[in-house]
């Protein structure tokens, strides 16, 4: 049965209003709530990005039974992969076994304000695959030295271990990165409701999809007035059309506004159902259902009507999702 989750989403809210909005979305019934970990916003009209795992650790000690995860976290140049793998050790020791590690090759808005650059997208998955295998090595317990590419770790070992390590999760957009990451991953994360995608990514896993989860996301924006969800949708999330092929490397909000300046809140309509219609927006979800997601989190788009959503939409709409 396909598992229906909300997104913490840290580009549009404060860390306290999230923290509530998590505990309203476990009440109501989702059955797990992702995290973005973004150190800007991608526009400056959502206004925030709070730390995300500072945030999760509240999350997970307000919440009892909804699963966590980051959506996604880059372990490569903002964060040293040995410091993910702590983060999220931690983490999983606190939420008692809840949470999961989404990880990916990040975005130049969040990852350049180490003052590294932001490298080609070829070098991006050299570095992530190296990370990844760090992160493992570290998730034993054991001591870790280790010499790569791209880095380098020295003489560490992570103290507080849970059980079995933390599960992962890889954001994987092709062929060529799930070939590579596939066999790196627990489970197959994407934004994309891409059937023949999906069916690799099981195939790379000699075909067993009863452990695997396959994890994506959907954008909405529920409102009860049409007209008014549509204006909100485009004020706050108009960037979501350029593609990640675009979106992976700008480097600011005043980047990403240049790029959507252009895009019409009619453009932004035909992508992200809004409205009141519960209907229609649990149909948008259908494709990523019918190209074997099993866990499939929906944005509401846009701090601004978030606590009516949570108490008035989302139980309903769960229901109508539940019965696709």
């Amino acid at each position: 049965m396909t598992r229906f989750g909300y997104t913490l989403m840290t580009e549009q809210s404060g860390p306290r209003d999230l923290v509530r909005y998590a505990v309203a979305a476990e009440e109501q019934g989702f059955d797990f709530e992702v995290c973005s970990d973004h150190y800007s916003p991608w526009l400056t009209e959502q206004g925030h990005a709070p730390y995300a795992w500072t945030l999760l650790g509240a999350v997970a000690q307000a919440t009892e039974r909804v699963d966590l995860a980051t959506y996604v976290t880059c372990p490569t140049l903002r964060y040293h992969p040995a410091v993910v793998a702590q983060k999220a050790s931690t983490l999983q020791l606190l939420s008692e076994g809840r949470f999961l590690l989404g990880l990916g090759a990040g975005e130049n808005l969040n990852e350049h304000i180490v003052g590294t650059g932001w490298p080609s997208v070829d070098l991006r998955h050299d570095m992530l695959e190296e990370a990844v295998h760090i992160i493992r090595e570290l998730f034993t317990g054991e001591l870790v030295t280790w010499e790569g590419e791209h880095f380098r770790v020295d003489s560490a070992r992570l103290w507080d271990v849970p059980d079995g390590g933390v599960p992962i999760g890889i954001a994987v957009s092709g062929a060529k990165s799930i070939e590579r990451f596939a066999p790196l991953s627990d489970h197959f994360v994407s934004t994309e409701p891409d059937k023949e995608l999906v069916a690799s990514w099981h195939d790379s896993h000699g075909g067993d999809t009863s452990a695997a989860r396959v994890i994506g996301q959907v954008p909405i924006c529920w409102g009860p007035d049409k007209d008014a969800a549509i204006a909100q949708a485009h004020e706050q999330f108009r960037w979501f059309g350029g593609g990640w092929a675009v979106n992976a490397d700008l480097p600011t909000p005043a980047g990403f506004a240049g790029a959507s300046q252009f895009v019409r809140p009619e453009d932004v309509a035909e992508s992200i159902a809004c409205g009141p219609d519960l209907d229609a927006i649990a149909e948008s979800v259908r494709p990523f259902i019918e190209a074997g997601f099993t866990d499939i989190a929906v944005v509401q788009v846009g701090d601004r009507g978030q606590e009516a959503f949570l108490s008035e939409a989302a139980g309903p709409l769960l229901e109508r999702l539940r019965a696709l």
